[in-house]
């Protein structure tokens, strides 16, 4: 893809680094492409897929984001002059050049060929459920491993704890407060992007609005109180440059103080023509001190003016106030959520499922363990929602891939059975082919509500079926007694 082409629209990644760092990526995935060039491996056909083993925070199921990222960088990935460069200067344990010149020539010339199904982002994944499929030549699939889980796993960890959030807090709005607390720079604006596809409002990060059309909201921090000899100086004179946008911070010193030094700047304001917005709190017993800010802001007539709050909150502590009734109607979100506490990482793998032999024919690969959830499945994979109307019956992994499918999954009573043409949806839809792009990305806000939808739908059903095809299971089933087989023959 032409970036100079006025027909371009510029990606994220573009913006941030002028291209799609071909070096985010672990050395070992170049070493095992130098040995496929080497060796004359690399343009078997293959078939990996991006999928995780466990959903987070318990959540049975987590919110897909980073995917229109990760077209964006399958695309238009490439390795630029100094990255060459780089590369030539790399010498093994012997001091030799690790990489020969023609291999560099390869990659000077790289690019995708292969082909992409992804999920849409915003859609609710069970785990071992792919969220993207890559096919191509096996020196090209192998070499995108690296990056795409870093650009999906982050993202879908955070989207989901968004998601989660903006669950506990409607119909109120949340507002994402945690850039300054973000694992640098790609971390604050990669979980903006993640957070508002999980159901925040807006964010404090204005890059990310820039970048990704994300709104953007903020207030004042502590520091523009404390720069005057007195708060309601404060207030004052923020409320002069910004009379549209008065949300006073009121716990800097004393919060009860803080809530009458607003009514006064408020009364002033009004005085000119302007409303209180609203007061935030920051600290302290959150459910006592929004009860009495409230009393006393509609005692002196701001019954519009609303509270906001921002002390470490998560789903948990919303969920909490919310229930007891607490008057706050706004609520910032910051280090929790941007990350992604209390679970550090998303367990997202990208695994070899099949691989052309030199018939023409699938190969399958899986990887086997004795650690539960780390065996892998093999086969060209496809998750099928069947529906009944507009609501999901049940999902079914299967082999696109295989000569029969059992159309049926489950054990005993929790078995069920489908017709192939039963009302369905498939998750994963073609995204890129001959390394091309199909179609415009959806816009931010329509992933925002298919995200919002679906967690609402799935979070209901926590004993929603995601099912195994029969054929799958029995094909994984005899993939590792043969590989058992033939280790136990080998030794």
């Amino acid at each position: 893809m032409d970036r100079h082409d006025p027909a371009h629209a510029m990606s994220a990644i573009e913006k941030l680094y002028g291209q799609a760092p071909a070096l985010l990526t672990d050395l070992y995935q170049l070493t095992m492409a130098y040995a496929h060039w080497h060796n004359g491996t690399g343009q078997r056909e293959a078939v990996f897929h991006l999928f995780f083993r466990s959903a987070p925070y318990a959540n049975g199921f987590a919110i897909a984001a980073g995917i229109q990222t990760a077209i964006d960088y399958i695309t238009q990935m490439r390795f630029s002059d100094e990255d060459i460069a780089y590369l030539a200067t790399l010498t093994d344990n012997a001091g030799e050049r690790l990489f020969a010149p023609g291999f560099l020539d390869y990659l000077a010339d790289f690019g995708f060929s292969g082909e992409v199904h992804a999920v849409a982002e915003g859609t609710a994944i069970f785990p071992h459920q792919p969220m993207l499929r890559v096919r191509g030549p096996i020196i090209e699939a192998q070499l995108l491993e690296t990056a795409l889980l870093n650009l999906v796993n982050f993202p879908t960890l955070v989207a989901t704890k968004a998601a989660r959030i903006a669950h506990a807090a409607a119909p109120d709005p949340v507002l994402d407060f945690g850039l300054r607390k973000a694992q640098g720079i790609d971390g604050g604006v990669t979980a903006a992007r993640a957070a508002y596809i999980g159901g925040c409002a807006a964010t404090s990060n204005v890059l990310a609005g820039r970048l990704f059309g994300v709104p953007v909201s903020g207030t004042h921090a502590h520091g523009w109180v404390m720069a005057f000899d007195d708060e309601l100086d404060a207030f004052d004179a923020y409320a002069a440059a910004l009379p549209n946008n008065c949300v006073f911070l009121v716990d800097t010193y004393n919060t009860v103080e803080g809530i009458e030094n607003a009514i006064r700047a408020g009364e002033k304001l009004r005085g000119r023509g302007y409303e209180m917005a609203g007061i935030r709190l920051d600290s302290g017993d959150l459910a006592q001190l929004a009860r009495r800010a409230r009393r006393r802001l509609d005692a002196a007539g701001f019954h519009q003016t609303k509270i906001a709050a921002s002390s470490s909150l998560d789903e948990a502590v919303i969920a909490d106030l919310k229930a007891r009734g607490v008057p706050i109607v706004l609520w910032g979100v910051g280090t929790k959520l941007t990350t992604a506490q209390p679970d550090a990482a998303l367990d997202g793998v990208y695994k070899l499922a099949a691989l052309k032999n030199d018939a023409g024919r699938w190969s399958y690969r899986m990887k086997m363990s004795d650690t539960p959830g780390k065996q892998t499945r093999p086969g060209v994979q496809q998750v099928r929602r069947f529906m009944d109307g507009d609501t999901p019956r049940a999902d079914l992994l299967f082999d696109e891939a295989a000569p029969a499918t059992a159309w049926a999954g489950g054990v005993a009573e929790h078995e069920q059975c489908f017709g192939a043409d039963d009302a369905h949806v498939d998750l994963l839809q073609p995204a890129v082919a001959a390394g091309k792009r199909l179609a415009a990305p959806p816009t931010l806000a329509d992933s925002r509500d298919h995200a919002g939808a679906q967690f609402a739908l799935f979070t209901a059903r926590p004993d929603y079926p995601a099912l195994v095809d029969h054929y799958l299971d029995q094909a994984t089933d005899d993939l590792r007694d043969w590989l058992a087989d033939r280790h136990r023959n080998q030794h």
